[in-house]
């Protein structure tokens, strides 16, 4: 997409966070827009200003853990703007435990926002987007599709799920006029560390609060630069979209010690 202008952009996890910030930036550029989010109060507080300037936006109360209401929202949303195009399967939740002591309830919780999200939005909007012959399909993975780190095995494993979910995506329609992109963000500043549900932190510790002051330290980039870099990606038509320097980096670090990394980035991690 060369231009956003009178496009359709569907975004789920619109109540907080990075969707927040994206649903911002997309009205901007002259979008309509879907919202999503399980959180309806949340949800508003994206959507009134919007609809304040005077902008096409609907709201969907929506778990995208339930892949019938996903199908729903999807023809709901091409009922209600008459298309999709452009679709980011944005929302995501986090656990923080050792895989030891993972329980199972946490861990299909967290794969069925984190990764069968991304599955019932690609899946739900994609006849749509190839009958119109037209669209764009945004999943967000994480730096922790790339990376691993000890306590976030269930947070890596839908991470690195959704990284090869898309990439298979890409290839299988690369002959087709649908784009798609991986998004891998890394430290973003927003309330995901404080809403997971935490047990323990990497550092062996239980306390919460200390880990998610200690996650905001070491966040460097706001939700509103992670939604510039992802729309400047979308417009360039970017399969990988990396988000923030420390991303970065540990995209490159990972490339260059595929095996030993662990250990330099738990020396780093150590001196937060």
């Amino acid at each position: 997409m060369q231009s956003l202008a009178g496009k359709v952009a569907v975004i789920t996890g619109a109540g907080s966070g990075i969707g927040r910030a994206l649903a911002n930036q997309l009205a901007a550029q002259g979008c309509c827009l879907a919202l999503a989010d399980i959180d309806a109060d949340g949800l508003e507080a994206t959507a009134a200003p919007l609809r304040r300037d005077s902008q096409h936006v609907s709201t969907h109360a929506l778990d995208v853990a339930d892949r019938n209401a996903v199908h729903a929202f999807a023809d709901q949303v091409v009922a209600d703007h008459g298309s999709a195009h452009l679709v980011i399967n944005n929302a995501g939740v986090a656990v923080s435990q050792t895989i030891a002591e993972l329980r199972y309830d946490d861990f299909e919780w967290l794969m069925g926002i984190n990764f069968w999200g991304v599955v019932h939005g690609t899946k739900a909007f994609l006849p749509h987007l190839l009958a119109q012959g037209e669209g764009h399909i945004v999943n967000l993975s994480s730096i922790f599709g790339i990376v691993s780190l000890p306590t976030q095995g269930a947070y890596n494993a839908s991470k690195f799920a959704v990284r090869g979910f898309t990439e298979a995506l890409r290839q299988e329609l690369c002959l087709t006029p649908i784009k798609v992109s991986c998004v891998h963000p890394g430290g973003i500043r927003t309330n995901i560390a404080r809403s997971a549900r935490f047990y323990r932190g990497m550092d062996g510790r239980s306390d919460a609060a200390r880990a998610a002051e200690r996650f905001d330290r070491l966040a460097r980039t706001s939700a509103d630069q992670a939604a510039q870099t992802i729309i400047k990606g979308i417009l360039a038509g970017q399969p990988r979209i990396m988000v923030g320097a420390d991303a970065r980096f540990l995209d490159h670090l990972q490339r260059l010690l595929p095996a030993n990394y662990p250990r330099l980035l738990g020396k780093l991690l150590g001196k937060g």
